[in-house]
């Protein structure tokens, strides 16, 4: 199987915030990695925009750097790369001054694809653009693309969303969620809308829960001050999570089109109910003797910012009245993975005794690490000794059934920088959908805040407090087991 790599129109992507640790890590090596796949044109040209006081040469040097220490190291040949280096230059700005922004429309040529990536706080948005239409570079054509976190909250969210609007139309905005630039979940709806096999099957009728799991191994050290203000709702929930609850969720979009999708991932934040109480369980990670508590890491003594969080959230519609979506995410967990599980009601009658057990099917779908997919079937046990049922697995997994052409595709970031080039806002936020999100986020966390309560303990390496198992339990089911 060859994968097909489609170049894009030539372009200037400026790149705010350009010396950043997300240009450094993802934006500039994932460049790199479509520069030599053919997918960036020759006469393309990145602009690195930032305060640091650097030369062209200097700021070369430091991509050099970033793409030898992220990049993959299959790809560090020196002349390929010094060939990409040639494609970049450096302008030092002011994003709220006037400082640098002369130079910058000098090297914006006209007639070309113009990208403005804003990796900075959301506090400079306004600045930022406000000076690239005072200076006349920005245009039609153009783009801008911005990172989360985008608000804090549905005022916020609706204060930068106003704040870009002044400047530019909804069509030139694309607020970027990484997650929906991965190949597994685009496959969702692969798997969804293009097999005959599962769509009849999606509702409620058949379908008995889902479960979505985001857990990572890493705590907050480091980013303590900035996640303390945040914690696992606003950080993983409301953007994160929800965009997966959205495409799981979803009806068929009448085309593969921007819009199409995104107003049937509207529909689903709208039909979200409003989350009792007794179905929220938030933790935080412990000390052990070797590691730092959550507090600790945040510095803050009596935090009661959640570091978990665990959901069961209800969809009203038609198609999905009834059936429970438990959602959980959290920091220090015994493992790094991130999983949707679809699992399906029992056989509505059982004919082989109640000595085969109890059996249902499952799909689960693997976004990281090793993604694939896993259908879980009920078979016969083979031997003698009566009809013994047992639960196996149809696994298919990316790397091994689609061999090098997996390890070739790009990653979150070089796919959702090319759709930007190309101008296809399928897979990037809308800003009503933003706005609903929040909407749906606010009031759950105005509750804890209201009733005083305090996150439950759970110890680092675990999946996560007790509560949460409850959570399930209570229901008569149980959390897919986090694997090491």
């Amino acid at each position: 199987m060859v994968s097909r790599v489609i170049p894009v129109e030539r372009f200037d992507l400026v790149i705010f915030g350009g010396t950043g640790d997300l240009a450094r890590r993802k934006i500039l090596p994932g460049l790199h990695r479509r520069y030599l796949a053919g997918q960036m044109p020759e006469d393309s040209q990145i602009i690195g925009a930032a305060r640091a006081d650097l030369d062209e040469q200097g700021y070369r040097d430091l991509i050099r750097d970033a793409i030898k220490e992220f990049g993959d190291p299959k790809d560090q040949d020196e002349t390929r790369l010094g060939d990409f280096l040639n494609h970049i230059s450096y302008v030092s700005i002011d994003a709220t001054g006037e400082k640098g922004w002369g130079t910058l429309a000098e090297k914006i040529r006209p007639g070309l694809i113009h990208a403005y990536y804003f990796s900075v706080g959301p506090g400079l948005f306004g600045d930022l653009a406000e000076r690239l239409h005072k200076h006349g570079i920005a245009d039609e054509r153009s783009r801008i693309v911005v990172e989360k976190p985008f608000g804090h909250d549905l005022e916020s969210a609706r204060a930068l969303n106003r704040v870009l609007a002044e400047h530019f139309d909804e069509c030139q905005v694309y607020r970027i969620d990484h997650y929906l630039g991965k190949e597994t979940v685009q496959n969702l709806m692969a798997v969804r809308f293009a097999n005959i096999l599962f769509e009849p099957l999606w509702n409620s009728q058949y379908v008995d829960h889902i479960q979505i799991t985001v857990s990572e191994t890493v705590g907050v050290g480091g980013r303590g001050a900035y996640y303390d203000k945040s914690g696992a709702m606003r950080d993983m929930v409301q953007n994160h999570l929800m965009q997966l609850l959205c495409l799981i969720a979803m009806e068929p979009p009448s085309r593969f089109g921007p819009d199409e999708v995104r107003d049937e991932k509207l529909k689903v934040i709208r039909a979200l109910e409003p989350v009792d109480p007794h179905h929220i369980v938030r933790g935080q990670y412990s000390a052990t003797a070797d590691e730092p508590s959550y507090r600790d890491d945040a510095g803050d003594p009596r935090s009661l910012t959640e570091s978990f969080i665990a959901l069961k959230c209800h969809i009203s519609n038609w198609r999905w009245s009834g059936t429970p979506f438990y959602l959980r995410t959290g920091k220090k967990l015994k493992a790094r993975e991130s999983e949707i599980v679809v699992v399906f009601k029992d056989a509505p009658h059982l004919i082989f005794g109640q000595e085969s057990g109890q059996h249902c099917n499952t799909l689960a779908i693997r976004l990281q690490p090793n993604e694939g997919m896993t259908l879980g079937m009920t078979i016969k046990d083979p031997g003698p000794g009566g009809m013994r049922l047992i639960d196996v697995p149809l696994d298919m997994t990316f790397a091994e059934a689609l061999g090098e052409d997996i390890d070739d595709a790009p990653d979150a970031y070089e796919r959702l920088i090319m759709d930007v080039m190309r101008g296809n806002q399928t897979l990037f936020m809308r800003g009503d959908e933003v706005e609903a999100a929040w909407g749906w986020t606010d009031p759950i966390i105005a509750g804890w805040q209201d009733r005083g309560e305090v996150p439950k303990p759970y110890d680092v390496g675990s999946s996560g407090p007790e509560d949460a198992m409850m959570l399930m339990h209570r229901d008569g089911r149980r959390w897919r087991e986090i694997k090491e």
